[in-house]
């Protein structure tokens, strides 16, 4: 037998971490501002092997348009440089005195805003899908809880409407962090 409240919770956390994912996937989308998250994904060769730049130095905003990288280490200091240039997806230009990497941030063209509002809406879209699935399966368990007679008519319909609602509040969720990065973008 299967526990219906079960089958909420899931949905529930599952919806959670959906949110979770879109925000973590948002903050690769570059504004026109800097911000230490850009380097996220970026590892350098230290000690013979990749590690994510965040192990090998700080990451500071010491202003709008500029990312510095102090290295814990000077040694790493040229790796950490080249990691930077070579990611392709920021197209960034690193200099290096010797002890701290700028990284200076272009201001974004037009064109450039509206491809990354594409990618936004892009990834809306895949977050919404993914969630449209979680409520998908969500109810087919219900279904089939109804039909095994593990639950009655009414809490048949008391549950549905308690996964419909969590999908909206996810929506709304989504929409509210969308507009709130789409601003974020077009804003120069």
């Amino acid at each position: 037998m299967m526990d219906p409240t079960n089958i909420l919770s899931k949905a529930d956390e599952s919806l959670k971490n959906t949110v979770e994912h879109f925000e973590n996937e948002l903050k690769k989308l570059r504004t026109g501002r800097a911000h230490p998250s850009m380097l996220d994904d970026v590892t350098a060769e230290a000690y013979g092997q990749q590690m994510p730049l965040k192990q090998l130095a700080t990451i500071s905003t010491p202003e709008p348009q500029l990312l510095q990288v102090s290295p814990f280490d000077p040694n790493n200091i040229e790796a950490i440089s080249s990691a930077i240039r070579d990611n392709q997806t920021l197209g960034l230009n690193p200099m290096d005195d010797g002890h701290v990497v700028r990284i200076p941030i272009p201001p974004l063209t037009e064109e450039r805003r509206r491809d990354i509002a594409k990618q936004l809406n892009q990834k809306v879209e895949d977050c919404m899908i993914s969630a449209r699935n979680i409520r998908h399966d969500s109810l087919k368990q219900l279904d089939k809880a109804k039909n095994d007679k593990d639950i009655g008519e009414d809490e048949h319909k008391r549950l549905n409407k308690q996964i419909e609602d969590l999908m909206s509040k996810t929506k709304t969720d989504v929409d509210n962090i969308a507009k709130a990065k789409e601003k974020e973008i077009l804003t120069v």
